[in-house]
Order: structure tokens, then C-alpha cells, then sequence
């Protein structure tokens, strides 16, 4: 049960960690890429949609599974717990406590996560409805 153990606090954790930083990596990427954006060099506003949308659904999917694969975490930490209550044959209300705590922070973590990139989504698409009105309002809605 150790190995489960450790599946819940590198795994699943390092799994949210990793999908974090991943998340803001693309997040500066797109915010920078917006700030430099040259709207006359695209032909058309499918052409510059496509390209200011570009890897946005990763923040998107990033925010809509770190809950469950905090979840997931969770509720590995509790089969953990009850595994442990029914070998040891002990009933002791702080280990029951300690368990259910430990398992709980992947969810916690998985909270962490997909919050700041709702966000960060939501900050970025607003953006690119911005650009995109832009360029309409520069070129006409013929293009």
C-alpha cells in the first residue's frame, strides 16, 4: 500500500503540478503573442482566429480535469485509508482523521489548479474577442 501512497502524493500531485505550470507556460506565451500581434498581415478573420485560438484549449482542458484528477487522488487516499483500518484491525480515530486529511489535499490541489486557469481562459478568449472585433472594425466584415 505504500506504492498506492505514492501514486497519490507524486503521481496524481506531480500530475497537477506539471499540467499547472504547463498551463501558465502557454498562458505567457498567448498573453505575450497578443501584445505583438500584427492584425494587417492576416488576410482574412478565420485565418487570425484560428491563429490567436491556437493552444488555448489546453488551459481549457487543464481547468476542466484537474478537479477529477484531484478527485481521482482522493479517492485513492481514502481506499488507502480504509485498506489500512481493515488490516490493521484498528479503529484509532486519529489515523482515520490523518488519512482522510492526506487524501483530501489532492483534491484541494486539484482545485488550485483548474481555478487559475478558468481564469486564465477566460482572460485569454476575452482577448481574442477583442482582437478579432479589432480587426473586423479595421477590414469590414467582408473578410
Amino acid at each position: 500500500m505504500d506504492v498506492l501512497k505514492d501514486v497519490i502524493d507524486y503521481g496524481v500531485i506531480g500530475l497537477l503540478l506539471v499540467l499547472s505550470m504547463w498551463s501558465v507556460a502557454v498562458a505567457i506565451e498567448r498573453w505575450l503573442f497578443y501584445r505583438h500581434v500584427n492584425l494587417a498581415q492576416f488576410s482574412n478573420s478565420q485565418l487570425l482566429e484560428i491563429t490567436l485560438t491556437k493552444r488555448l484549449v489546453i488551459i481549457g482542458t487543464v481547468a476542466a480535469n484537474a478537479p477529477y484528477i484531484g478527485l481521482l487522488g482522493t479517492v485513492l487516499g481514502i481506499m488507502l485509508t480504509f485498506h489500512t483500518m481493515g488490516t490493521s484491525g484498528t479503529m484509532a480515530v486519529n489515523t482515520i482523521m490523518i488519512g482522510l486529511s492526506l487524501a483530501l489535499k489532492a483534491t484541494a490541489v486539484g482545485l488550485l489548479v483548474a481555478i487559475p486557469c478558468v481564469v486564465m481562459n477566460n482572460v485569454l478568449r476575452r482577448r481574442v474577442s477583442e482582437l478579432l472585433t479589432e480587426y473586423k472594425a479595421h477590414h469590414g466584415t467582408e473578410h
